[in-house]
């Protein structure tokens, strides 16, 4: 009888001892990192070696971790993304948290000049590299099913926010920015476009000039409404911004600042300059905010084909209906600029 007892005390002792082992390896913290929180970005097709050597760091234990990782099946199939993970976690809530939980970003991007910036900001933001999403929105035959031209492809992007994931790719980025432009792009903002004879890359592309000559919403619409009435009467749009930006491209130094444009300036040879140029420039000069795209499909019906600064009241513009009365209203610019010394 007292065999039966020991040996009945032995089994329980080591019941005992083995769950207090499966709770240390399971059930007990197993995070080694004074923060709060720690970020985890795992690349795409990261094998098991490189997922250790990864996240070994942030543990107290990376034998206890790979123990349970192997019998939850999780190395088998590492799950690419960002996660956050949290001071005091087991090993099971460790793997639970990278097998479902990526954490997405907000994407916001604001206006850039160019797709170069644009692909070089999102790249910091998620796994692809600029390159490829340079590769992927110039791709021929992406573009000949857009039936856009690498000049001006920029008008896929609208700036907003955008809730994405740090695993997208180069092409599944170009294609949320695709599905964001067909949805803007919806049957309504289409009739607008066509009213004014405009296609929707054309709507960007002047809504990038709009945006750059005022940087006053409510203004916005009058100065689309000068640009239009210009375009229907076969004019040159002799749009300062579409001048600066020329400097720009012909340079290759966007980084230039410049304050004032000068006669010489205007006799540049570029597809931009719309001095030289009728009609539109070959694409945006820069991303238009979206209050100018809005003011360009809204843009207010006047008879006006002249503006130039006001220099009473900053940001605003004076407006003419003819060039005499135009040439006045520059004078006075003109000299304003000259009294304060600017030059360029």
């Amino acid at each position: 009888m007292k065999n039966i007892k020991k040996w009945i005390f032995t089994i329980i002792a080591a019941g005992g001892l083995l769950l207090l082992a499966g709770y240390s390896i399971i059930l007990a913290s197993n995070t080694k990192f004074e923060n709060e929180y720690q970020l985890l970005f795992i690349e795409t097709d990261t094998s098991e070696e490189e997922f250790m050597t990864q996240i070994t760091p942030f543990l107290k234990s990376s034998k206890t971790f790979r123990w349970v990782a192997n019998r939850k099946k999780y190395l088998q199939n590492i799950k690419p993304g960002r996660f956050v993970l949290y001071k005091g976690m087991n090993n099971n809530e460790l793997i639970r948290v990278l097998r479902s939980e990526n954490k997405p970003i907000d994407l916001v991007i604001a206006p850039f000049e160019r797709m170069e910036e644009v692909a070089g900001y999102v790249s910091r933001i998620i796994e692809a590299d600029s390159a490829e999403i340079m590769e992927a929105f110039y791709d021929p035959d992406f573009l000949f099913q857009t039936k856009l031209r690498p000049e001006n492809v920029l008008s896929l992007i609208l700036p907003n926010t955008y809730e994405v994931y740090w695993n997208t790719s180069a092409i599944q980025y170009r294609n949320r920015m695709l599905k964001e432009y067909r949805d803007y792009w919806n049957e309504n903002r289409l009739a607008q476009a066509n009213n004014i004879k405009l296609s929707p890359s054309e709507v960007y592309t002047l809504a990038s000039i709009v945006s750059k000559e005022s940087v006053k919403v409510d203004e916005r619409p009058r100065v689309a409404g000068v640009y239009l009435n210009r375009l229907k009467k076969n004019m040159k749009l002799q749009a300062d911004p579409t001048v600066v930006y020329s400097i720009k491209h012909t340079t290759g130094n966007f980084d230039t600042i410049i304050r004032r444009v000068l006669y010489r300036d205007l006799r540049l040879n570029s597809p931009y300059n719309t001095y030289k140029r009728n009609g539109l420039p070959i694409g945006p000069i820069t991303m238009p905010e979206m209050s100018a795209i809005e003011a360009v499909l809204n843009a207010e019906k006047h008879s006006y084909l002249y503006f130039v600064a006001d220099v009473e009241r900053p940001g605003y513009h004076n407006f003419s209906k003819t060039l005499s009365e135009h040439n006045k209203k520059r004078k006075a610019y003109t000299q304003w600029l000259n009294d304060r010394n600017i030059r360029r």
